[in-house]
């Protein structure tokens, strides 16, 4: 039996707890096994840059497990356990909430699949016993979806929304196939009362229970949104321009494309190969890890840092 999880990052029976809660129900109607998580019912605490999960992973000391004692390893645990995770939050100015974002830190990093693919092959090669190498269900192939709500009747005050919630699914190589932007949620008392939306989070789960269904990788990864977005792999239509202006980017996917006017609309061509690149795919996190493995500088390179650390410390930090 597959296994979906749900995560509201909203306030307790809000509109985000419902309609993750709706498209769960759906899968359960096909069979599959669900489960319901509350982002602030969970004492998640900041990541602290310590780096030692990654440290861990790269030096062969460690396999990605973080030394912060709180309620992390709960979700970590529903995350390992599921086939799919449908994911929801409000608009807090612009963004998600800043629980979702202390989330995203702390999965970061620690749970890449290049880096632990890495850290297990090798960590098996050299005859390490399991309990020392990483979780083998993190290279379990997942599905996803996420939901966006905002209460703003113009759109775009949910501009960084959709492309921030990657964060989320990016470094597991979860393969979102389906997102929602529920905007405009202040014209109405609650969601129960939007048959609109609420029959989209019911199409929503039957996506899930359909792409968990899947009998081959096309299908099981095949895009099930409503909107395709301008970028052919996020299906975000949130884009930057390169630094030397010379070309558009995606910047949830980190590839360029060439952008031309056809019958008054803008459109951006995305390579076969720079759709391979993509941050979403292995490739493309795997060229990030390489380059953290290979060009990140270790403690040393400068033999009097203490000293020169000295005039800041305490600088300023006193009581206004």
């Amino acid at each position: 039996m597959k296994k979906v999880l749900g995560i509201s990052f909203g306030r307790k029976m809000g509109n985000t707890d419902v309609m993750v809660k709706t498209a769960l129900m759906e899968c359960e109607r096909a069979g599959c096994q669900v489960k319901f998580l509350r982002g602030d019912d969970l004492d998640i605490k900041p990541c602290t840059g310590c780096i030692s999960c990654v440290v861990g992973m790269t030096t062969g000391r460690g396999k990605g497990g973080c030394p912060v004692k709180d309620d992390f390893h709960i979700l970590d645990e529903a995350l390992m356990e599921c086939d799919a995770v449908i994911v929801g939050s409000p608009t807090y100015v612009l963004s998600p909430t800043g629980k979702f974002k202390v989330v995203c830190d702390r999965i970061g990093p620690s749970h890449d699949i290049t880096f632990r693919k890495a850290t297990y092959e090798e960590g098996l090669a050299a005859g390490k016993p399991a309990d020392q190498l990483p979780d083998p269900r993190s290279f379990k192939k997942r599905v996803g979806a996420l939901i966006s709500v905002g209460g703003a009747m113009t759109k775009n005050w949910l501009a960084f929304m959709l492309p921030t919630m990657y964060e989320f699914t990016m470094s597991m190589g979860i393969d979102v196939v389906d997102m929602h932007e529920y905007h405009g949620a202040m014209a109405c008392e609650h969601v129960l009362g939007n048959g609109t939306q609420m029959e989209r989070m019911r199409t929503m789960g039957k996506n899930i229970a359909e792409a968990l269904a899947a009998e081959t990788e096309e299908e099981r990864t095949r895009w099930r949104g409503e909107e395709q977005g301008v970028c052919p792999v996020c299906h975000c239509n949130m884009l930057t321009v390169s630094e030397d202006g010379a070309h558009i980017e995606c910047p949830v996917c980190g590839i360029s494309g060439e952008a031309s006017m056809q019958d008054g609309k803008l459109k951006v061509n995305f390579s076969e190969a720079q759709q391979k690149r993509s941050r979403l795919h292995w490739d493309g996190k795997l060229e990030h890890s390489t380059e953290i493995k290979t060009q990140a500088v270790g403690p040393g390179q400068i033999p009097d840092l203490a000293e020169r650390k000295k005039a800041y410390q305490g600088y300023a930090e006193q009581d206004w």
